[in-house]
């Protein structure tokens, strides 16, 4: 069942990521995941590090690594607006890996309630989220 197009987009500090219409995006917010379609109500949105997939077809599926970020629905145009997003096919698995243990150990060292703890931990739950779509989880 085909489902109405609008226009998504994937902006990075270096650029455009992806511009095409779209059925449906999905990722997850700092309350959840979300799913949109065209003729959604306005919406402002913080973005959690996760698995970001736009939905050209029910069988054509862009997926990307999402960092945190926001989204911005207005109208029949979706706006990701994230630090970095990747192909799951750019990820280095071992450099994945060393990143989360690293983040973690500076996590545990940090003290408590201070920004470098806040920091780490950020760096920590990216890692971890861009592992999981990385492993095609």
């Amino acid at each position: 069942m085909a489902h109405d197009k609008f226009t998504a987009e994937v902006l990075t500090p270096e650029g455009e990521l992806f511009s095409d219409e779209v059925e449906m995006l999905s990722t997850r917010t700092q309350v959840g995941s979300i799913g949109i379609l065209a003729h959604h109500q306005p919406l402002l949105a913080s973005l959690d590090p996760t698995e970001l997939r736009l939905y050209r077809s029910e069988s054509d599926i862009v997926r990307l690594a999402q960092a945190e970020g926001y989204l911005q629905v207005t109208g029949d145009h979706a706006l990701v607006l994230v630090e970095e997003a990747h192909a799951p096919e750019e990820l280095d698995t071992a450099d994945l890996e060393r990143r989360l243990r690293d983040a973690e150990r500076a996590a545990e060292q940090a003290q408590e309630g201070t920004e470098e703890r806040e920091r780490a931990q950020r760096d920590a739950n990216r890692a971890q989220a861009f592992l999981e779509v990385a492993k095609g989880s």
